[in-house]
């Protein structure tokens, strides 16, 4: 159980990561664990969140980084989830949705409703039950932050980006609305913040193995990303909350 003090930034700092096992989890589990945080990993793949944990761990020393199987599509399931962080640690002071997915077509008349089905589970209600279940516990904290990343595409969506763009849109919403909620319920004592980080797309090292001559223009790397989710917790609640903060040039 964790019973530090926490008064603020990363070190000793409770932090949940949805969609932890992915190439972006596995770099916000390495970048939080080295700040000094306690992180808490789920994921829906067993084998892919044990070994994203695993390397998370030996990349920092042997960090307090703990992973747990979690449905994020049962509501209850992850409510649980939330209840559980805080109980076991005395506070939860973060939430890294870093759940991903994309699917695509080759026109707007060609997109697949089935596409929109699926995004709308990934990418839209996997951030409904995380905020609904974290809200409350982020509000305890004295450092609470939530953070989402989008897609510069939700912003200028292209013709066969529709589905994808459409969830990525109403992911945004969400967490704006989350944010103003935060700022209704803190007042001039705001201590809790939502926030946006837009990029085009991720790229990785397998990426780069795969394609050795690819440029990757405006994409951003998973350590990048992971580096500015951390510099969410050295901002003020004031300056980060309901703000989208671009990592890509905008379109």
């Amino acid at each position: 159980m964790t019973t530090d003090t926490y008064a603020g930034g990363l070190d000793g700092a409770v932090i949940a990561v949805a969609g932890a096992a992915g190439p972006a989890g596995r770099a916000v589990l390495q970048r939080l664990a080295r700040a000094g945080g306690h992180v808490v990993a789920a994921d829906a793949d067993p084998e892919r969140l044990a070994q994203a944990v695993d390397a998370a761990r030996y990349d920092a020393g042997g960090a307090d980084i703990t992973g747990e199987v979690v449905d994020l599509l049962d509501l209850e399931a992850t409510e649980n989830w939330a209840a559980r962080v805080e109980k076991d640690h005395g506070r939860v002071d973060g939430l890294v949705h870093v759940v991903g997915g994309w699917r695509g077509s080759a026109s707007f008349p060609e997109t697949e409703l089935a596409d929109w089905d699926v995004l709308h589970n990934l990418l839209i209600r996997t951030a409904q039950h995380t905020t609904l279940a974290f809200h409350d516990g982020l509000m305890r904290s004295p450092g609470g932050r939530f953070v989402l990343i989008s897609a510069a595409g939700a912003s200028a969506p292209t013709a066969g980006n529709a589905a994808y763009a459409a969830a990525k849109a109403a992911a945004e919403a969400w967490t704006l609305a989350m944010a103003d909620s935060f700022r209704k319920l803190g007042g001039d004592d705001l201590t809790a913040a939502a926030t946006v980080l837009v990029i085009k797309a991720l790229v990785h090292d397998e990426m780069r193995a795969q394609r050795p001559n690819a440029k990757f223009a405006g994409f951003t790397d998973v350590r990048d990303l992971a580096e500015a989710i951390a510099d969410v917790w050295n901002a003020s609640p004031q300056e980060v909350n309901g703000t989208r903060q671009w990592l890509t040039p905008r379109p």
